[in-house]
């Protein structure tokens, strides 16, 4: 809204209005107020929380080896970073910008999906929430719009790199002057990093065009599901998820700003898309409203974020880097979120396999993860047995688990970049 008054103001050479126009401006102050109200905003929606004692329902303080009991602690606080990250960017975006379109309808319907299941967890007093079938249901649809709307949409288009010899016999990257509906996605580590999914959906002939665009959509949903609910089960201790969210956001941020650049996208050999500035925007709110919302979730937690936050977290993480195409890059910039998703899965499968065969056997002293650096032997169940019950050697305290996992998370972050030069 703000944009559009200040670049109408520009035609009347008001002095001061041409600074909209510049996506730094832009994208800094989105951070500034994202970050502001956040940290304004969540002091009095703590407070209104706990006048209506709408508290998260209380943790049991035997699984944790240092007995912190955390009762009486508001939840939803999703609310205060889905508010603090919409109210900028309805301020400082251009709103007819297709992906920021895209990227405010999967914050409302994730932190809508994530609201459900917060609502029956605490005035429903049913600890298991929304059913799983409907999250995946919830998660799955809204990969399938944005998927729909990339491959649809005249204005989701890009201009792809090549390598061209110049009259030195030196390798360029140039750009090829149409934009064009792509199906070319970047791989890390491989020269000329560009993956064709119709080229690997070669096997339907004329028809591996809409194959591939069929395969895109898939993935997206597959990104869009797989990412939220690793960002789900990476929200069980104080600060961990907004900590980790937040230097994914700054490294997505670095991505979409190079992406939108023709100069710096020559030199990084990756797509140039147009018009992906307004993600930055996006993003720089996203940041700021997870630093701001970590003021009252940092140890000891005076307000928890719920999946009304972790869902619409991973989801917007996962669509962001569809937009970019840099959605084969999350396994290394996500890398936390996957290990979490992976200890579950590998504990739970393996326990039914050996429970068919009359064993209980476990692989992780607890999952997700995280949960594993903090269980006491004494907490162990005497009936299993532990593949890995010697690691960790000792329990640490979550907030030492949880910088620890921050630290994991930069050098991510930092691979995830240079592998755009590292092929």
């Amino acid at each position: 809204m703000l944009y559009y008054i200040f670049r109408f103001l520009e035609s009347y050479n008001i002095p001061g209005s041409h600074l909209w126009s510049y996506i730094s401006f832009r994208s800094l102050l989105a951070l500034i107020f994202s970050l502001v109200i956040s940290a304004w905003f969540g002091e009095y929606f703590i407070k209104w929380m706990k006048r209506r004692k709408i508290f998260e329902t209380e943790r049991d303080p035997s699984i944790d080896p240092f007995g912190v009991q955390k009762k009486g602690v508001p939840t939803m606080g999703g609310i205060i970073i889905i508010v603090a990250i919409l109210v900028p960017v309805f301020l400082l975006g251009r709103m007819r910008n297709i992906y920021l379109i895209l990227m405010i309808v999967t914050t409302l319907w994730l932190g809508f999906l994530g609201f459900l299941d917060d609502y029956i967890k605490i005035f429903r007093r049913d600890k298991e929430g929304l059913k799983g079938k409907y999250k995946i249901v919830g998660q799955v649809s809204i990969g399938f719009i944005v998927g729909l709307t990339l491959w649809l949409s005249p204005d989701a288009v890009v201009r792809e790199n090549v390598n061209v010899v110049n009259s030195d016999h030196e390798v360029v990257v140039k750009h090829k002057p149409e934009a064009v509906k792509s199906l070319q996605t970047t791989i890390p580590f491989i020269k000329n990093h560009n993956l064709n999914y119709s080229k690997v959906m070669s096997v339907f002939g004329k028809n591996k065009v809409a194959a591939g665009w069929v395969l895109f959509v898939l993935m997206t949903i597959l990104v869009v599901t797989a990412v939220s609910n690793g960002a789900n089960l990476n929200d069980g201790m104080d600060g961990m998820c907004a900590g980790n969210s937040a230097i994914i956001g700054v490294a997505l941020g670095i991505l979409a700003y190079v992406s939108s650049h023709i100069g710096y996208a020559s030199y990084f050999d990756i797509m140039y898309i147009p018009h992906s500035q307004e993600l930055v925007v996006f993003l720089c709110a996203f940041v700021g409203a997870m630093i701001g919302f970590l003021w009252y979730n940092a140890y000891p937690a005076q307000i928890f974020m719920g999946d009304t936050g972790s869902l619409t977290i991973g989801g917007i993480i996962g669509v962001c880097a569809v937009i970019i195409h840099k959605e084969l890059l999350l396994p290394i910039l996500c890398g936390i979120f996957f290990v979490e998703s992976l200890s579950v899965i590998i504990q739970t499968q393996w326990f039914k396999l050996k429970k068919r065969k009359g064993q209980r056997v476990r692989v992780f002293r607890a999952t997700p993860i995280h949960d594993n650096f903090r269980k006491l032997d004494s907490q162990l169940d005497p009936t299993s047995t532990y593949i890995l019950k010697s690691w960790p050697h000792r329990p640490f305290h979550e907030s030492k688990i949880t910088i620890r996992f921050w630290i994991t998370t930069i050098i991510l972050a930092a691979i995830t970049i240079i592998t755009l030069k590292i092929r």
